[in-house]
């Protein structure tokens, strides 16, 4: 019959994986772990943390509560990320305007645009944790059907800006 022993073959798969997770777990190897050396492979993928993508510093796009219109289109236009923060008197985050946010208000067409960012914004945008995982951060754009996501530091304050974009070329989406 001159047959493959297929049997002993997928026991010895079968042995050699057990012995593989073993080891890893007397080790204390983790997923973190796997990422790391494997950063380009899903699982690194699925590890990535908000704060390896987010933009920060000077590409955050901010504007005060009373900035006006006019700022708030320069601001999004110099920043392209289709967003910003508007932030209070503390730097506080207090909403969003979005490219969506700007269409509505035109389309109203009844010249009742608001004078400043704070007669715009939608209140209490959604965030995500600079720790968070980025895949954390997808699901929440997916689920409220946005765009971008701000980071904020403990005290309210924007730190980051992370955008689906940046998702997409990270292979996270």
């Amino acid at each position: 019959m001159n047959l493959t022993p297929t049997s002993s073959a997928a026991a010895a798969l079968a042995l050699g994986d057990a012995l593989a997770i073993a080891v890893l777990t007397r080790r204390g190897f983790g997923p973190e772990d796997f990422a790391h050396l494997h950063p380009g492979g899903v699982i690194g993928r699925q590890l990535i943390r908000v704060e390896e993508l987010m933009h920060r510093g000077a590409e955050v796009p901010i504007v005060a509560a009373e900035a006006t219109l006019s700022a708030v289109v320069r601001e999004m236009s110099g920043k392209r990320l289709g967003a910003t923060a508007v932030v209070d008197g503390a730097g506080r985050l207090v909403g969003i305007v979005t490219d969506g946010d700007l269409r509505r208000a035109m389309e109203r067409g009844d010249g009742g645009w608001p004078g400043t960012a704070a007669g715009l914004m939608t209140r209490t945008p959604k965030t995500v944790g600079r720790g968070e995982l980025a895949m954390t951060a997808l699901a929440l754009m997916e689920r409220h059907s946005i765009t971008q996501l701000f980071i904020a530091d403990d005290l309210g304050r924007p730190e980051g800006i992370v955008h689906l974009h940046d998702l997409l070329r990270a292979k996270i989406a």
